[in-house]
């Protein structure tokens, strides 16, 4: 069997990308998408169609509301090719706004439910801010399963397990970026802080019951990946599926749950205060998170232009 293959066999393999045409040949299970994979994916000439179209069908509309229905027929063209589910993010410009965040997911389900989609399938993603998870917290309550996303670090983790979250997807390759220019080395296999950070959070929500899933995300290199075998599930791009679908290396679990319940570890209670002090604390955490953002914002207005331009 070749890695993609071992791997399957301890991990659920999630495709990252926005290139729905792409996943066919690696069978993922589920797919992901975020503002910067979509805007990548409009600029492509076979998925113009796309943006055409929602400019076109819903011409009267604010250019918010064209562009939630663009992310929603990218998401119903993924639900065509993958059995599972599709995360679609809110807006990041909204990620310190609790009750514009719950009205955005509710109204991103709305899109999803009219075309026939069951909520099941589908989980909106949401930045780990404190606003995010409170809003999440709200969204799991009426049924509609989240994503939480740009998530760098363990009080965010905990905040969101506590909030009874679907699902996190903390970034590994982001932390060993920030890691590997804050201290001027390079770290592989074992020894990268962004696998670090990942089994730490697995570790602590298997020792404390939490039924939160943990989905790693952002790789950077093909050992970040098979280094969280074991892991809930992984979503990775179509470039490192195609690495591991090459490979032959043998692959070995790395995470369990037996591990993780036998892990020294300390259970901590966090309110909104405790979050932010600890969040604050932790400089990776809160710079990751802070040009996260931002990087998403940017991209959701490059792609609010290219709406305008076509009206």
């Amino acid at each position: 069997m070749n890695q993609l293959e071992q791997l399957k066999q301890y991990t659920t393999i999630v495709a990252d990308t926005g290139d729905f045409q792409s996943m066919k040949a690696f069978a993922p299970r589920d797919a992901t998408t975020n503002p910067s994979l979509i805007l990548k994916a409009v600029q492509k000439d076979e998925y113009k169609p796309l943006l055409e179209k929602a400019v076109r069908d819903h011409a009267g509309k604010p250019t918010g509301d064209v562009i939630d229905r663009l992310l929603v027929a990218f998401g119903l063209e993924i639900l065509k090719l993958v059995p599972g589910r599709v995360s679609t993010e809110t807006d990041a410009r909204l990620s310190f706004d609790t009750q514009a965040t719950i009205d955005k997911g509710r109204a991103l389900i709305a899109l999803y439910e009219a075309a026939g989609i069951p909520r099941e399938r589908v989980l909106i993603k949401i930045a780990s801010t404190w606003e995010g998870i409170c809003a999440a917290q709200v969204l799991e309550k009426e049924g509609i399963r989240c994503n939480m996303t740009l998530l760098f670090a363990l009080p965010q983790a905990i905040a969101c397990a506590d909030a009874q979250v679907q699902l996190i997807s903390p970034f590994v390759g982001r932390i060993y970026d920030w890691y590997k220019k804050s201290t001027g080395q390079d770290y592989a296999g074992a020894d990268d802080p962004g696998v670090q950070s990942v089994k730490r959070i697995y570790q602590y929500y298997r020792k404390f019951g939490y039924e939160t899933e943990v989905m790693g995300a952002s790789f950077r290199n093909t050992s970040q990946i098979t280094e969280l075998a074991g892991c809930d599930l992984l979503t990775i791009s179509p470039e490192l599926l195609q690495k591991l679908s090459e490979s032959a290396t043998p692959v070995t679990r790395k995470l369990s749950v037996e591990d993780a319940q036998a892990a020294n570890l300390q259970k901590l209670a966090l309110d909104e205060k405790t979050f932010r002090l600890m969040l604050n604390e932790d400089a990776m955490g809160t710079e990751k998170l802070a040009e996260g953002i931002r990087l998403f914002c940017a991209d959701a207005v490059k792609l609010e232009k290219m709406v305008e331009a076509l009206r």
